[in-house]
Parts: structure tokens; C-alpha cells; sequence
């Protein structure tokens, strides 16, 4: 669930902005260069002269040469969390994460391209598909805390409470489950509205697609008619 632009996030103040925009530069660079050398052959210094800033500039960004591959936005997890927190307390768990993924995912039609290149990198390598899980797990852990947390903090709740008559021990599991499945079931959605959309993007707008896919969620994924 991490963007490859920083043209979705809150736009805060210029350096702020011009922080955002040289780490999409060195990410995209990175990528790119992979994609056509393979990741094992591109050095730092090859990212950082595609990109047009020095090795020092790269290092003030990522800590590693694979983490331009893997930790291509480092504030997208954040953004996220605090938009699930920060959503109007109307909003169901489920309608707060999709707010909070869409928002996120504004520019998916124009990074098309290097989201398929980006797949195409991190397949080929087996080190860095594994970094990459860990960095959606790492994700999907933080969403689910921030799951937790509105609903602790009051937000609807309804369809997250076990039944009437069920016991303080059972209640409490349920609110201990249900942010983990919904962040998972979340991160699912969002990898099977991509790959819809990139099998056949002129059928519908990828937001549309995704929008689709939580409303299927929402209603429970009741079966297709015959």
C-alpha cells in the first residue's frame, strides 16, 4: 500500500514538498534502472545521478540501496493511520479505511507504469519481495492499531460487536480481531482492485474498480447474480 508519488500526499509547506518529490525521484529512478539492468547491478550512485542529486542526498532519504526499492514512502503508513483516526466519527471502521486507502491511491491511473515496474523489480528478487512483505505487514499492523484505537475511542461499532448476551471476555476479542481482519481483508482489496484494473483499464476508472470492490466488502460479499 505504499504510493510512488508524492503527488497524493498533504501538501504542507515547500520543504516539505521538495522532500517528497526528490524521494519519488530517487524511488522512480531506482526503479527504472532496475527494470532494465537488474536490481543486483544498480549502485547508489547510478540512482542518485539518474535522479540528479549526490550520494549524500541519497542517504539523507534511505538508509540502504534496497530501500529505494522497498520503502518507496516512508509517510504513507503514517498518512494512513491518521486518516483512519482523524475521519468523521459517522464513518464505520470499514468506511474510514477506504477513505483513508483512496485518498492514498488518488494517482494510481498516472503511476501505472512504475507500479508495474515495481512489481516486475521486486519479483525478480527474491531478498527484495521478501522486504517488501514485511514492509506491507509492518503496514498493515499499523492500520490495524489505528483501527483499534477509533474504535476504542467511540467511533461506530456496531458491526464490530458480538452478538447480545455475549460475555465481557468475548466482547473483548472480538474488538481484538476485528482491526486485524479488516486491515488484512483491506490490503487484499487493494492488490485485487490493482490487478483488475491493470488486466483491463479501459473498462473503468481504477478508483471506480476500488470503490466496487469495498462496496462488495461492505455488503458482506454476497454472490454474484447467475
Amino acid at each position: 500500500m505504499q504510493g510512488m508519488s508524492e503527488k497524493g500526499a498533504p501538501q504542507g509547506g515547500l520543504r516539505e514538498r521538495k522532500k517528497r518529490a526528490t524521494r519519488a525521484a530517487l524511488a522512480e529512478a531506482a526503479v527504472r534502472l532496475a527494470a532494465e539492468h537488474g536490481a543486483e547491478k544498480v549502485t547508489v550512485e547510478a540512482i542518485s545521478a539518474a535522479a540528479g542529486v549526490s550520494v549524500r542526498t541519497f542517504f539523507n532519504y534511505f538508509d540502504t540501496r534496497d530501500d529505494a526499492f522497498v520503502v518507496i514512502d516512508a509517510d504513507a503508513g503514517a498518512r494512513m493511520r491518521q486518516a483512519v483516526l482523524d475521519a468523521p466519527a459517522a464513518l464505520s471502521p470499514l468506511q474510514a479505511l477506504r477513505e483513508a486507502l483512496a485518498a492514498e491511491l488518488a494517482e494510481a491511473e498516472q503511476q501505472h507504469e512504475l507500479w508495474r515496474l515495481h512489481a516486475q523489480v521486486v519479483h525478480a528478487s527474491p531478498h527484495l519481495l521478501v522486504r517488501t512483505l514485511g514492509a506491507h505487514m509492518a503496514d498493515e499492523t499499523g492500520l490495524a492499531e489505528a483501527i483499534a484505537a477509533r474504535i476504542r475511542a467511540g467511533g461506530p461499532t456496531a458491526s464490530v460487536s458480538p452478538p447480545a448476551g455475549a460475555t465481557g471476555e468475548e466482547r473483548r476479542g472480538a474488538l481484538d480481531l476485528y482491526p486485524r481482519l479488516l486491515a488484512a481483508v483491506a490490503g487484499t482489496a487493494v492488490r485485487t482492485s490493482v490487478e483488475h484494473w491493470s488486466a483491463r483499464p479501459e473498462e473503468a476508472a481504477f478508483l471506480d474498480v476500488f470503490q466496487e470492490v469495498f462496496a462488495l466488502l461492505a455488503a458482506g460479499l454476497p454472490a454474484p447474480p447467475a
